[in-house]
């Protein structure tokens, strides 16, 4: 259901009812959550609109597809995360996250089928491939964790509020911000290494 993009290259308009009923202007059809996720993996761009109001939903509507997946045991975002990301809603840090986020994913996603297939050719797919699998999801862990532990560091130094009478606590917090801007220089600088590291590896 849903063919690729409309011919003038633009995303396809879903229009989501009333009655939650999503119909794809492409193919003059509704669909289904389902049907959007596969559009997601087939690589075709949308957009999603509420039928009355005309407001441009498809941020919620992708949000609703990750939560069915995640309902039906293809658990992708650790709770650990979860906790952190809702953590970062209204604070100081919400215009910088997004970014952060696109950078990582990008970062994981580039070049990852063809490196899924030359390491799947030169191991045969066996434990060895998945081994590798894991020490790359234990490195992207201990990455957020990290990055998490920086931006909490920015967020406390940001909140330190400078008084007449506190001039020593106003000088840690401005060295505690220097600190984590550091660690965060070195977290951006080990990301381009990895995907240096990634880009090598498809080369081969």
């Amino acid at each position: 259901m849903g063919q690729s993009n409309t011919s003038s290259g633009e995303p396809i308009t879903i229009k989501k009812y009333a009655n939650r009923r999503l119909y794809n202007t492409a193919t003059s059809s509704y669909v289904t959550l389902d049907h959007l996720c596969q559009m997601v993996k087939d690589g075709q761009d949308f957009v999603v609109f509420d039928a009355k109001s005309g407001d441009d939903i498809t941020r919620s509507v992708l949000t609703q597809i990750i939560f069915e997946q995640e309902g039906k045991g293809q658990n992708l975002l650790p709770i650990h995360f979860l906790r952190q990301l809702i953590g970062f809603y209204d604070g100081k840090m919400q215009d910088l996250v997004p970014n952060y986020l696109d950078m990582s994913m990008d970062a994981l996603t580039k070049n990852q089928d063809e490196l899924r297939e030359r390491m799947t050719s030169s191991f045969g797919g066996g434990q060895q491939f998945r081994a590798i699998e894991e020490m790359t999801r234990a490195n992207i862990t201990m990455f957020q964790d990290t990055w998490s532990e920086a931006m909490r560091r920015m967020m406390g130094a940001g909140d330190a509020a400078p008084a007449q009478n506190e001039a020593p606590a106003a000088n840690g917090g401005a060295a505690q911000h220097q600190e984590a801007e550091a660690e965060i220089d070195t977290l951006k600088a080990q990301m381009a290494a990895m995907q240096k590291q990634l880009e090598e590896l498809t080369r081969k």
